[in-house]
């Protein structure tokens, strides 16, 4: 029987608050390509930086080729043969291909670097994985694409018997996501053993063997991929297994679609997402549904102006706009929380009072700023409506808990009265109490008329509080399902699965 290159046991990693692993065990063998999958805080980042030597377990075993190891940092566990290449290369791109190679490690002659050897060993080894590049051209002159594939390149020559790929394809186009592949392949063939995260499915059904799926982090199970469906998979790495499907109690109410506020033709953006067309009308709740990496918050970034769209055409109430910034799209009526709403949202060592008002003074400019009073009379009204708790205008936002911090951005943008709602993932992380008033809320103001796009991980959430259901995949937008009554978890995981919904 073929002995694990790589085996970890009961691996426990905990930090102040979260335990992110607990009890994960995890194996690869050589010449294999192996996928990590989990969805956001499943814990493979985690597991990455303990097999990396960048974290230190709490509890747990790792054994490199059955003898058993404790990984004292990353350089030991380069030593170890285990490299790793990141979705951002971490290599020079103002030194040449050949330097990027050897960097730290030249071929030396009477003291001396030997720079013959140094190009002549970096074109053998780019041979060896049918690679033609000019070993003494800058870098930084070639693409992402190729700056890793240099990357891995490096890190074969370094003798690794296991090889780390973190999101390696996340920003190449499809030409060289297949160079990539070529690559991998060619180096299973060689007894590499691959470790392959990604959130692509079809890439992951493309070129790997065997999964490892995480939730929560908790390991769910290890899979050959030959047996296991792509719905299969999706079903393990959100939970939503079929018998444990619950019933859905609560639906949005059905209303008469208003006018139509805002389309996108063609809308996309080159490594984001693909076109898109999708129709925004008054009343209506827009639920996005996709696997982390689908493309629904770069799609939700695109109409808030956060990034520019390089093709389509975005119109306002029949008008063409160009939303360039976020500053042009809050003059045109849009609202955006986003997901992360301690990095991109609050202002964390701002008051309540000072983090609600701050969109609408923006929006009013700095010249014409708000009386004292009035800030005092907007601020105590949103406190009321969204229950924030405690009740005090002047307390710090960093020391409210997470569901009243999500209370305190959604009233910046509800002061500014906005036409659309943009809401990415705004019941994460926060308690169950707090979930339900935020999505009655959502049910509230599209009862009122406003327009809402609200993204959500947890399909029984999208399901509960949306009119229409647009399913992401793989950066693109696959299918548009009505939630008429009729529409189940499961047939959205289906859609996931398949890449288009059922007929």
């Amino acid at each position: 029987m073929t002995v694990p290159v790589l085996e970890m046991e009961g691996i426990s990693k905990g930090f102040p608050g979260v335990q992110a692993l607990e009890d994960v065990a995890f194996r690869l063998f050589p010449g294999e390509i192996h996928a990590l999958m989990g969805e956001n805080g499943a814990g493979k980042s985690t597991l990455i930086k303990v097999l990396t030597g960048v974290y230190e377990a709490d509890a747990g075993l790792v054994a490199i080729d059955d003898v058993g190891t404790l990984i004292r940092g990353p350089l030991h566990a380069q030593r170890l043969g285990i490299s790793t290449v990141y979705q951002e290369v971490n290599l020079c791109p103002n030194l040449s291909v050949a330097e990027n190679i050897f960097i730290g490690r030249e071929p030396r002659r009477l003291g001396r670097i030997d720079w013959a050897q140094v190009r002549t060993r970096s074109a053998e080894l780019l041979a060896r994985l049918d690679l033609d590049l000019d070993v003494t051209a800058q870098l930084g002159s070639y693409s992402l694409a190729v700056q890793q594939l240099v990357a891995i390149v490096r890190a074969i020559d370094l003798d690794a018997k296991v090889l780390i790929l973190d999101e390696p394809t996340s920003s190449l186009d499809r030409g060289e996501v297949a160079q990539l592949f070529t690559v991998m392949r060619r180096l299973r063939a060689d007894g590499v053993a691959i470790l392959f995260v990604s959130h692509f499915l079809e890439q992951i059904y493309e070129v790997c063997d065997r999964v490892t799926v995480l939730r929560n982090g908790r390991l769910v199970g290890e899979y050959p991929l030959a047996e296991l469906s792509r719905f299969e998979l999706v079903s393990k790495m959100t939970g939503q297994e079929l018998a444990a499907l619950e019933e859905i109690d609560e639906a949005a109410p059905r209303v008469e679609r208003g006018e139509k506020l805002f389309a996108l033709e063609g809308v996309g953006r080159t490594g984001a997402i693909d076109p898109v067309d999708l129709d925004l009308h008054r009343g209506e709740v827009v639920g996005l549904a996709g696997l982390l990496g689908s493309g629904r918050s770069e799609l939700a970034r695109l109409i808030f102006g956060a990034d520019t769209a390089d093709s389509g055409r975005i119109t306002a109430e029949g008008e063409a706009v160009a939303l360039r910034n976020p500053r042009a799209a809050i003059e045109r009526g849009v609202a955006f929380c986003p997901e992360d709403r301690k990095g991109d949202g609050l202002v964390m060592d701002l008051t309540v009072e000072e983090n609600i008002i701050l969109a609408l003074q923006a929006a009013r400019g700095w010249t014409r700023p708000l009386s004292q009073r009035k800030r005092e009379e907007l601020v105590e009204q949103y406190i009321r409506a969204l229950r924030i708790h405690p009740p005090h205008p002047q307390a710090l936002v960093k020391n409210l808990s997470g569901g009243n911090q999500q209370k305190v951005l959604l009233a910046r943008w509800l002061i500014t009265q906005p036409k659309l709602l943009i809401l990415d993932e705004p019941t994460r992380g926060i308690d169950i109490g707090a979930k339900t008033e935020i999505q009655k809320l959502v049910v509230s103001l599209a009862g009122d008329g406003m327009a809402v796009l609200f993204i959500s991980a947890e399909l029984e959430e999208v399901l509960r509080i949306s009119h229409k259901i647009e399913v992401l995949r793989d950066r693109q937008l696959v299918a548009e399902l009505d939630n008429d009554g009729s529409l189940t978890p499961e047939r959205i995981l289906q859609t996931i699965a398949n890449g288009a919904a059922e007929k």
